[in-house]
């Protein structure tokens, strides 16, 4: 396995004992109240971390939580990292592969994100169902890790199916509503012009953002389920006359983040033996 991973894994078990995670989560801007929710073990920072970037994005904290939400062992990344700050693909790819190593058969990652559609408000949450790579990169660009997974990875089925069908049992029970859309990636850190917001819906997408697509690669080469949500925070430029920008996404995230964490509280309270198997 990557040298990083391991020597991080076995760090980290050397402080964990007997607990092993099963399911990975990493939580997206301003979305973190979901680890409020866990009963935490350890608190592990990305700085006593061989090799991790450590996030600079408002909103993302920059640390590994790790402990148990309803009875899952959970592995959260409390804040993501991504490539416009200066974070490397091999950065990206190590605390993916560190979940695998330390054990998780799954990860489930949150997002907040522009809507690339005019009736898909802020506070709107939807399940990805599929995703557009439109950050010209490839994460497994280079000499391929056998270890890990093959040379030539599948994404047919990258968001999986099973997965997503009990996220909808539980927002049906629950009444909340959930769209099914299709997630575009960008590189980011600038906004997107009006445009290329028009450009991405014509071409199948329905909400942007600058992460995730990465880390589902990252996360499917090495074999992990993945579910994945987002939060819409706001209508993308041209299809509102507000100008998009990053303190609005914050404040709407804190706004209608609790609804997301209750939802995903309950995927773990009834259907945390799919997560983990």
């Amino acid at each position: 396995m990557n040298d990083l991973a391991i020597v991080n894994a076995k760090k980290i078990e050397a402080l964990l004992g007997d607990f092993r995670p099963k399911v990975g989560l990493i939580l997206g801007s301003g979305l973190g109240s979901l680890v409020e929710r866990i009963q935490v073990i350890a608190r592990i920072s990305y700085h006593d971390c061989e090799g991790l970037f450590t996030s600079t994005v408002i909103g993302h904290k920059g640390e590994f939580v790790f402990g148990f939400l309803d009875k899952v062992p959970v592995m959260c990344m409390n804040g993501r990292v991504h490539l416009y700050e200066g974070a490397t693909p091999l950065q990206l790819l190590t605390p993916i592969r560190m979940m695998k190593a330390l054990g998780c058969v799954s990860l489930l990652l949150t997002n907040s994100s522009g809507s690339l559609r005019s009736d898909w408000l802020p506070g709107t949450m939807v399940l990805i169902k599929d995703q557009l790579n439109f950050t010209g990169i490839s994460i497994l660009a280079g000499p391929n890790q056998e270890q890990y997974g093959p040379r030539f990875v599948s994404m047919e089925n990258a968001y999986d199916s099973i997965l997503r069908s009990h996220v909808h049992q539980s927002a049906k029970a629950l009444n909340l509503e959930l769209k099914d859309g299709v997630y575009c990636g960008v590189m980011g850190p600038q906004y997107e012009t009006p445009t290329e917001i028009k450009m991405y819906g014509q071409l199948g997408g329905e909400m942007v953002g600058m992460s995730t697509v990465h880390e589902v690669i990252a996360a499917r080469h090495a074999g992990l389920k993945v579910v994945g949500l987002t939060l819409i925070t706001n209508l993308g430029a041209g299809l509102s006359e507000n100008k998009v920008n990053h303190q609005e996404v914050i404040e709407m995230a804190a706004l209608a983040g609790g609804k997301l964490a209750g939802l995903l509280q309950h995927v773990f309270e009834h259907h945390g033996a799919a997560l983990a198997s």
